[in-house]
């Protein structure tokens, strides 16, 4: 049974308890980070934070305190006794009513920790779904609570045998996928959707950016195809740098490139090396 953090106090998983009324559960008014445990020690917790606290401002929610997420999460790894696995970091505006206004009140923060197998996949399928990501609206580029979209992504993508559900925005550009930013190779150019294209800063997209001469460009969602790249991959934080291996059920020819090869010993190095990149 692990441990978890709930509001100032570390409890056992099944004595965990959160109000029902509590405006994350009721309409998805949170923010989260999923931080990847390795070796028994967080890896880029500080980034994770950052990010937090800017998805927070975005979203309209006082400011978390980093220092309290930081001794938490600390607290749960250390009681938990994992050496690998994932960490999710939520922190909601708290109890509010049954509808979207907001109430003054105390601000739920749970941390949680749970086994995760340290060896990433080999590679992934990816379909591109008939919705797109409002590259314009509100919750644009923050990792809110608010995942429903991302559910029935994943769900429609799996039906036609993917692994990963992958979005284009409103200007029919390559955007992100449910839980991953995704990366092209083209013309020799590792390149990934913008900021500006409505995806989430994710936190292994700039370490890829920062250690494998990747570089940013809008792409259009119509030139996503196996005949019109030469090798692609997602990243995230828990999964790392996985090749994909087809697209929409058609195979690419390079699993993984050279490219991709290449980003992936570059992010493999900062792992071993580093807890802080």
């Amino acid at each position: 049974m692990a441990p978890c953090y709930v509001n100032g106090s570390l409890v056992d998983e099944d004595d965990a308890m959160i109000s029902a009324l509590d405006h994350g559960f009721v309409v998805g008014d949170g923010v989260f980070e999923t931080v990847l445990l390795r070796r028994g020690r967080p890896f880029a917790l500080r980034r994770h934070l950052e990010r937090l606290r800017q998805s927070a401002a975005g979203l309209g929610l006082e400011r978390p305190d980093l220092e309290e997420l930081a001794r938490a999460t600390g607290e749960v790894v250390a009681a938990s006794g994992l050496e690998s696995g994932r960490i999710r970091i939520t922190v909601t505006d708290g109890i509010g009513p049954l509808g979207s206004s907001r109430l003054d009140g105390r601000r739920t923060v749970v941390v949680a920790v749970a086994p995760q197998d340290a060896t990433p996949p080999a590679h992934c399928t990816v379909a591109l779904v008939p919705w797109r990501r409002n590259e314009r609206g509100a919750l644009s580029g923050l990792k809110t609570t608010s995942y429903g979209e991302n559910v029935r992504a994943l769900a429609w993508a799996a039906e036609r045998g993917a692994a990963e559900a992958i979005f284009a925005n409103t200007r029919d550009e390559l955007c992100e996928g449910t839980g991953s930013n995704v990366f092209v190779v083209r013309g020799g150019e590792t390149l990934t959707p913008p900021l500006s294209s409505g995806c989430l800063a994710g936190v292994t997209r700039a370490l890829v950016l920062e250690t494998s001469g990747a570089s940013e460009d809008d792409i259009a969602a119509a030139d996503f195809r196996a005949d019109a790249i030469e090798e692609a991959f997602i990243t995230s934080s828990v999964r790392g740098v996985v090749p994909i291996s087809a697209i929409d059920g058609v195979a690419l020819d390079r699993v993984p490139g050279p490219q991709t090869a290449r980003a992936a010993v570059a992010y493999a190095a900062l792992l071993e090396s580093v807890d802080e990149p």
